[in-house]
């Protein structure tokens, strides 16, 4: 079974202000393929500590998915703290997360959100609406249970079971 812990980004959302569907969107769309959520939290906008939960959070789990902070706001600091923390980036996650967007807004390409691996951990940064987070999670959802056997060194070949577009 897959692990995954859930960081909601949110200065309104740390402070009790608002309301976060985000998160729990995340839970269930991962339910969906077997995985268990380990851990949820929501943290302020503060690089530090989000690179502490990141960091914290890669040694007990299989896959951590942010909410917020992927945008151009000034504290819009998620994919700077992932950045930080990763050991290796996986653009291809991200880029299928934009072009999944792109399909809906235009302002999708305006999205910083990355991708990548620290330890044994997948980290994926995913936006903060409940609705860019179906969108972005959906594209890539069939993807991450192969991303988390190749992260834990499976040597199964990769095109065995290609899931369907």
């Amino acid at each position: 079974m897959i692990t995954v812990a859930v960081i909601t980004i949110s200065d309104k959302g740390s402070r009790g202000e608002r309301e976060d569907l985000s998160g729990p969107a995340i839970g269930e769309m991962m339910s969906r393929i077997g995985a268990r959520v380990e851990f949820s939290v929501i943290i302020p906008d503060e690089k530090e500590l989000i690179k502490e939960k990141l960091i914290e959070y890669s040694k007990s789990v299989d896959v951590i998915l942010t909410t917020g902070g992927t945008g151009l706001f000034p504290r819009d600091v998620t994919p700077d703290a992932t950045l930080e923390v990763i050991d290796r980036e996986i653009p291809g996650i991200a880029e299928a997360m934009r072009l999944e967007g792109l399909g809906k807004t235009k302002r999708a390409m305006l999205s910083r959100a990355v991708a990548g691996v620290r330890g044994t951990a997948l980290i994926v940064n995913l936006p903060g609406s409940p609705k860019a987070v179906k969108e972005g999670l959906g594209a890539i959802v069939e993807v991450i249970p192969h991303a988390v056997e190749k992260i834990k060194g499976s040597t199964e070949d990769c095109g065995r079971r290609d899931p369907a577009p």
